[in-house]
């Protein structure tokens, strides 16, 4: 009985594998993005990170760690924060994706921007837009009283932004240069104008 030859010797280029795994196969997709609507073709294995730096070119919205462990790629998705390196961009057609593009302008930033600026709540500014659109998000997490693990009192829905109630909830974001007590003055000041 002959012998089957081993997988390696099998003739088998590596586009007829790529193809018979659908590899190169595109989806077409609308992402709203900063109220804007983006139509798109996409490898359904693209994430949402690299749909925003290497498709559309809004770069303001970093790639650090690329497995969800640093913060750098947070963006606001319906209004909640997510990591953008953790989800494909084929799933959030007909969300309302918004970026550090998207929050404000020079001359009309958002308080958020404009606090960080205020505070130096940066250094070398790579993991800032990350940081304040976390910020944003989790101030809206705290107003709808959501308790974080330094919650004082998890049945309260009054939520009290101590400062190791902020650290907490922004623990997901890393700021390699150590600006964290500026984001926190930054975040807090944002917090008491916004009546928290």
């Amino acid at each position: 009985m002959p012998q089957p030859k081993p997988v390696a010797e099998q003739p088998r280029s590596a586009k007829a594998a790529g193809e018979a795994r659908g590899a190169d196969r595109k989806v077409k997709t609308v992402l709203t993005i900063n109220r804007k609507p983006h139509d798109l073709e996409l490898d359904p294995r693209t994430s949402l990170l690299d749909a925003l730096r290497e498709h559309l070119h809004l770069t303001g919205t970093k790639k650090g760690c690329d497995h969800g462990q640093c913060g750098a790629c947070t963006v606001l998705i319906n209004g909640r924060r997510i990591n953008s390196c953790l989800t494909l961009a084929v799933m959030h057609a007909g969300d309302e994706i918004v970026t550090i593009e998207g929050l404000g302008k020079p001359g009309a930033l958002h308080p958020m921007q404009a606090a960080f600026v205020e505070h130096d709540g940066f250094q070398c500014g790579y993991c800032t837009p990350g940081q304040i659109c976390s910020a944003i998000g989790m101030l809206a997490e705290a107003k709808q009283g959501w308790p974080s693990h330094a919650t004082a009192d998890v049945a309260s829905r009054h939520i009290e932004l101590t400062d190791d109630e902020i650290r907490e909830r922004m623990s997901g974001n890393i700021c390699r240069c150590a600006a964290y007590p500026n984001i926190i003055a930054a975040i807090r000041d944002v917090a008491v104008g916004d009546g928290e």
